[in-house]
Formats: structure tokens, sequence, C-alpha cells
């Protein structure tokens, strides 16, 4: 069959060669649409350093949604288009680039993790960043960024929620772990950890407590404001390596907290231990932690 187009008198004009565009232009989609399905974050990144969504809206032509620490909520491609102006003039204001730190996959959802260097009053600073990309069907996608504003403009942000909380609890040295974070037990999160295991705080890179000594000092600190720090899971992304959980923090030491939304790694090492995790979230200690 050939492709209608309207006639002069507003009649069906069929043109018989056109089949094999449309095949073209269909095949050209799904294979873009492949791609991106193979690595979403990196198709998202491409089109936030480009400026252009063309490529993201083509890939996506379903429902594009994006959940930004900094812009929030985007829907639909006309804001999605908006946000990726916007976000190129930042990133080229601040001569921002990119490397990826590690990258896990389940069930359909991906979760990369990035340490960006931006510019900031003229000095090169490292900011976490973690991206997660979830399609719903073929055509959609869903983007969910997590990270501290700190380094950027110095300030914690409150985060609301992103996600309800759900039942999927993490498992092995990782429940154990958030059992003992919950409980304030420094010395019980401590043995989880490999002789060799680091936390990375979500500011940056210099703000890591690596070997059994520093990270029992650090988690002293941390429950030295009346207890520990209650995590609700939302969502787990769990390759065997690395376990990810997206999270709310209810709860530091005696205090409630306001929920808050934030993102965990915990990697495995061959011992089963822990051998790092990276926290991306903007939860502002209470005083005396």
């Amino acid at each position: 069959m050939g492709l209608p187009l309207a006639g002069a008198a507003g009649e069906d004009v069929t043109v018989p060669w056109f089949p094999d565009f449309v095949s073209a232009v269909e095949l050209s989609r799904s294979q873009t649409r492949a791609a991106s399905q193979a690595d979403p974050v990196g198709q998202y990144f491409a089109a936030l350093t480009d400026g252009d969504a063309h490529q993201l809206e083509t890939a996506w032509p379903g429902h594009v949604v994006v959940y930004d620490p900094r812009a929030g909520e985007i829907r639909g491609h006309h804001e999605l288009r908006e946000f990726v102006r916007t976000n190129r003039s930042w990133m080229a204001e601040h001569h921002a680039r990119t490397e990826t730190v590690a990258s896990t996959r389940q069930d359909g959802r991906a979760v990369v993790e990035l340490l960006a260097h931006v510019d900031v009053d003229g000095e090169d600073v490292a900011w976490p960043v973690a991206v997660v990309a979830e399609s719903p069907d073929d055509l959609s996608v869903v983007f969910r960024t997590y990270c501290s504003q700190w380094p950027v403009d110095g300030r914690r942000h409150l985060r609301p929620p992103v996600l309800s909380p759900g039942s999927a609890e993490p498992g092995d040295v990782v429940g154990r772990y958030w059992a003992a974070l919950e409980a304030g037990d420094a010395d019980a999160v401590v043995a989880d950890f490999g002789p060799n295991g680091y936390f990375r705080e979500p500011i940056g890179p210099h703000a890591t407590h690596r070997g059994l000594d520093e990270l029992r000092s650090y988690f002293v600190k941390c429950f030295s404001a009346g207890g520990g720090i209650r995590l609700q899971d939302c969502l787990v992304t769990d390759d065997g390596v690395r376990c990810v959980v997206e999270y709310n923090c209810v709860r530091w030491g005696d205090r409630d907290l306001p929920p808050q939304a934030g993102l965990g790694v915990w990697e495995r090492g061959p011992d089963g231990r822990l051998a790092a995790v990276r926290v991306y979230d903007d939860v502002e200690p209470p005083a005396g932690a």
C-alpha cells in the first residue's frame, strides 16, 4: 500500500513508492529507540549537553518525564525542550563535563552514577550525580536525578519524595547495614565494610571516608545527634554487585525529618562485605551530627 496524501479537491492520492520511505523512517526510529533503551541515560545526557531534545523525543515518542532536583518535575516534550535548552546554557556557563563512575541495571531500570566537573567561581568542583532511567513501555521513559546541590551553590535544598515507600527491602550485607544505620550502631555499620571499604558523602569525593578507622570516626559522629538514621526504601535495583536503593530519609538522630528523596549505592566486594557506599541526597545533618 502507498501513503495517502491530500489531493487538490481533498481526495486521497496514493503515492505507490512511499512504502519504502515509510519503512525506512520507522526502521530508523526503531533503531534509535533500541539504542536509547540500551543506554537511556547516555541519550539523556547527550540531549542535556547538546541542548537538543530531538533525538530524545524521536527515541521516546510517548511520555517523557524528568524529576530533577533543580528544575522539579518536567512532563511532555514541550517542557522537555525548554528544560534541555536551559540546562545546556547552565552547563556551558559552568564548563561542565561528566565521567561515568558505575552503571547498574535490573528489570528494565538503569542507574548511572556520574561525576560532573563544573566551574564554580573559577574553581573546578567535582559533583556526584546519579540518574535513574525507567521505561514503563516501549515508547515512554522516566528519568530521576539525585544529587546534593551543596557543591554548586553551598546550600542544602529540601527535596520532597519522588517515590512512595515500597516493600522490596534490601537483603544480605545491605540489609544488615540498613538495620545498623537505623539503630545508630557505628560498630555494626563498620563491620559490614571490607578493610579497604569506603563511604562517600553526597557533597563530593573530597568527603570520602576510607578504611575502618575513618569509617568508625565518621559514623560515630553521624550518630552523635541522638541515634541513627531511618530511611524508607522505595525502589531497589540490584545486579548482584551493586544494590541501588531510592529512598526517603525520614529521621536522623532524635529528630523526625520531612521526608526527603535520595539514592544510595551499596557495592559489594568479593568477600561479600561492602567495598563502597555512595550516597546522593541533600539531607542536612542535625546540629551535632
